[in-house]
């Protein structure tokens, strides 16, 4: 038996309605895409229940069957108060109105877990417990996670590794089959395989991992990146480390070419929407002004107007073939290869969402390679285990048999 890589809650079903409650951490991660990160952006409460009205109110723009209110940052869980207030006003206003989302919703956070154990965030996890997703941000090893996730503003670079993983046991009390997202770039490429293998025997089971999309790459980091995977793929394998866990970076369905037919956008900018402290509503995140270096944000609209559809049919229109280049359409192992909508508008020659960012592409192509090495050694396994299982079963029938 082999684990997958669980899909999200009602994924494909739901919409993500996102609040930026702050722009504040206590981080200071090196790779982090929020350039202008702030302690004074913070959601007030008047911001949130504008917000809050207009979409419940609005329910004919908002069709899907579920919904994700998510919560960011910064750190969300800096701003617990006024998350318990949102959270409950959701409930009682969805009640009230007998809206569709009522009995199909959730509250979704991902947190750099420093201060997951405070009594404040365990009572709101107590009173949601059955609405409530958490993800808890730990990089691997002490070595890699502290490279990259150092606290803010101390003077020199101190990792946090200790602040989280100290919670780890506690997370996973509470949801046994949480993920963790570890972020890979050119520096702490030679850590990987380690890092995923400490995870697992912290007892994250499942963990997803991805290559940041900014042009951070240097020569020779994918041949780098291969080894790595490799050596993961080869001491997964060996160790039966499949049978209960699994690895983004591991998927069947890459590295194939793709049909003329499959055209779907690859995130779900301009489907979901995020909420920041004015109460500016942007098509993701990666379109709020804190996430852009060198780009004006993409407001779609706000919590006094309501969303503006002509701001925001662009994104609905965007597809795989009209932004992406002829070697990206053509390619061989296109499957799987990913973009950031936000990314591609950042890095774009000019003010266009429609010019796909292909600074990821050799990575890409490293993944396919180590990932059709994990596959064909996989099934090689399998197939001679079950002929041995075969040849035995057989074996075991002949000397049961009377003569």
């Amino acid at each position: 038996m082999i684990k997958d890589i669980s899909r999200s809650w009602k994924s494909g079903e739901s919409k993500t309605i996102t609040f930026i409650v702050t722009k504040d951490c206590q981080l200071a991660c090196k790779y982090c895409y929020l350039v202008g990160k702030n302690e004074s952006e913070r959601m007030t409460w008047d911001v949130a229940k504008k917000a809050i009205d207009y979409i419940l109110s609005h329910e004919h723009k908002f069709e899907e069957e579920a919904v994700i209110f998510d919560f960011i940052g910064g750190e969300p869980f800096l701003e617990i108060d006024l998350i318990d207030r949102i959270c409950d006003y959701l409930k009682t206003e969805m009640f009230r109105l007998n809206h569709h989302w009522f009995n199909s919703y959730r509250f979704s956070f991902s947190t750099n877990g420093i201060n997951y154990h405070t009594e404040k965030i365990q009572r709101f996890i107590k009173k949601n417990r059955n609405h409530v997703s958490i993800g808890i941000t730990i990089d691997g090893t002490k070595k890699k996670h502290d490279l990259n996730r150092i606290w803010k503003g101390v003077g020199q670079e101190i990792g946090s590794y200790d602040d989280v993983v100290r919670n780890i046991p506690l997370w996973l009390s509470q949801f046994p089959n949480a993920s963790t997202k570890v972020t890979i770039s050119s520096a702490d490429i030679p850590y990987i395989f380690e890092s995923v293998i400490h995870l697992y025997k912290l007892g994250i089971k499942e963990i997803h991992i991805n290559c940041v999309f900014e042009n951070v790459w240097k020569p020779n980091d994918d041949l780098l990146f291969e080894t790595q995977l490799i050596q993961l793929a080869d001491y997964i394998i060996d160790n039966d480390l499949y049978i209960d866990n699994s690895c983004s970076f591991f998927d069947e369905n890459i590295g194939k070419k793709m049909s003329k037919s499959d055209n779907k956008n690859w995130c779900g900018s301009g489907k979901m929407i995020a909420i920041d402290a004015t109460g500016n509503f942007y098509p993701c995140t990666r379109f709020a002004q804190y996430s852009l270096r060198d780009k004006s944000a993409r407001i779609i609209g706000n919590a006094d107007t309501g969303i503006n559809d002509n701001l925001l049919r662009p994104f609905i229109a965007l597809n795989r073939a009209v932004q992406s280049p002829r070697e990206c359409v053509e390619c061989e192992v296109a499957s799987g290869c990913a973009w950031c909508q936000g990314e591609n508008y950042d890095a774009a020659d000019t003010p266009t969402i429609y010019q796909r960012a292909t600074a990821i592409c050799k990575m890409h192509k490293a993944r396919v390679r180590a990932n059709n090495y994990y596959w064909n050694k996989l099934f090689r396994k399998l197939e001679l285990e079950n002929k041995r299982e075969e040849y035995n079963a057989l074996h075991k029938q002949s000397t049961d048999t009377p003569c």
